[in-house]
């Protein structure tokens, strides 16, 4: 195992990476210049990089000893929509852009387990780090696939790790199986003729069959599923009208499922459907379901669970280790990955988290006193997974 004075003399710099990828946050696709620091920083470590994958995506490979065996390891590139309200000195000069979910923090941590491993390479085999674009909403993770990710770069497993507000400082969490939801999305319009509000009779009204659907659509929740299996269906936006004294002619609606059974998705689509058209007809408007299928679950598989929670139980003990807890229902496109390869999720306590400073919210910051936990964990992985020959002695 790596000497913890190598990871303590190595944070700061981390760190210092971390805040100048936080103040240029890009979203997915575009992350160029996030890129280019990376594959810089890969190549000053002696690693063969890899650039321009699904766009934006780099690989940056380290070879150690006569060994096949090949491991992944992946972290994000890209930021969210969002307006910072962090006051932190290295906030976003990004206007309307943040890393909100700690990619960031992500993204540096493997560039220091790379120039870590790359230092004093104590493993036998291959390591390839992947940083991904588009992890938010946008399907980076199945591109890079597309583009030939595991056929350039074969591997047995892919690991990741995700920074968890909420989850106590000091503690790691993953378990075989279901770890992460599967996400549907979907968009509805309710479509009538317009009318003056003070003369609402003479259209129709398609804002009173939105605030029907919005009321009926949680039937599919509370009637339609066993209470005992995980669905979470919400609507996230409704927009309508843009003159105070005017009942709009449409209406159109955004909402999401969130499961880890597949078979839900047809019956969420379905459902959606029918109830779409029920309040329409009840209300005398025509209406329209776009419903689309996203990421898959994230499932864990159990040889690779094995591995994390042995190295993460090097680093913070084993009774800080959790594999008994329940799964979220947010998402993540590294399901994709697990799905071609194999592969662990696996989630590192932030401790808690105030209004706004969890994921995804507009005071967020990745905590930086986890960078050495990440670190550890990162390279005793490399080294419990693909372990070193031992020397060789002469007679």
């Amino acid at each position: 195992m790596l000497h913890n004075n190598r990871i303590a003399a190595i944070t700061p710099e981390v760190v210092a990476w971390r805040h100048a990828i936080h103040a240029n946050p890009e979203l997915g696709f575009h992350e160029h210049r996030t890129a280019e620091f990376v594959a810089q920083q890969l190549r000053s470590f002696g690693l063969e990089v890899h650039e321009g994958i699904a766009g934006t995506g780099v690989v940056g490979t380290l070879r150690c000893g006569s060994g096949t065996r090949a491991i992944g390891l992946r972290a994000e590139l890209d930021a969210l929509p969002i307006t910072e309200r962090s006051g932190k000195p290295y906030a976003s000069r990004n206007p309307g852009v943040m890393h909100a979910c700690g990619h960031d923090g992500h993204a540096a941590s493997l560039l220091g387990a790379a120039k870590l491993l790359s230092e004093q390479p104590n493993f036998d085999g291959t390591v390839h780090f992947v940083f991904q674009p588009a992890e938010e909403n946008a399907g980076g993770g199945t591109r890079m696939i597309d583009a030939g990710l595991f056929d350039r770069f074969p591997v047995e497993a892919i690991y990741a790790v995700h920074n968890w507000p909420g989850l106590s400082l000091g503690t790691i969490a993953t378990r075989v199986g279901p770890m992460m939801a599967a996400v549907d999305n979907f968009e509805l319009r309710f479509t009538g003729t317009g009318a003056h509000a003070a003369m609402p009779h003479l259209g129709d009204d398609p804002i009173l069959a939105a605030g029907a659907f919005v009321g009926s659509v949680q039937r599919i929740v509370s009637r339609a599923v066993d209470p005992q299996t995980p669905l979470v269906v919400s609507i996230t936006q409704i927009h309508g009208g843009n003159v105070g004294n005017v009942v709009p002619g449409e209406v159109w609606l955004q909402g999401t499922c969130r499961f880890f059974e597949p078979t839900l998705s047809e019956l969420c689509e379905r459902l959606i459907g029918d109830i779409a058209q029920g309040v329409a007809a009840a209300h005398g408007v025509a209406t329209q379901l776009d419903y689309q299928r996203g990421y898959p679950p994230v499932i864990n598989t159990a040889e690779a669970v094995a591995c994390a929670v042995e190295a993460a139980a090097s680093v913070v003990g084993r009774d800080q280790v959790r594999t008994e807890f329940n799964p979220s229902m947010g998402c993540e496109d590294f399901a994709y990955m697990i799905r071609a390869a194999s592969g662990a999720y696996t989630w590192i306590g932030t401790g808690e988290a105030g209004p706004g400073q969890g994921l995804h919210g507009d005071r967020y910051d990745f905590n930086d006193a986890i960078v050495p936990t990440v670190l550890e964990y990162w390279v005793n992985l490399v080294t419990q997974v693909l372990p070193a020959m031992p020397a060789r002695t002469t007679a």
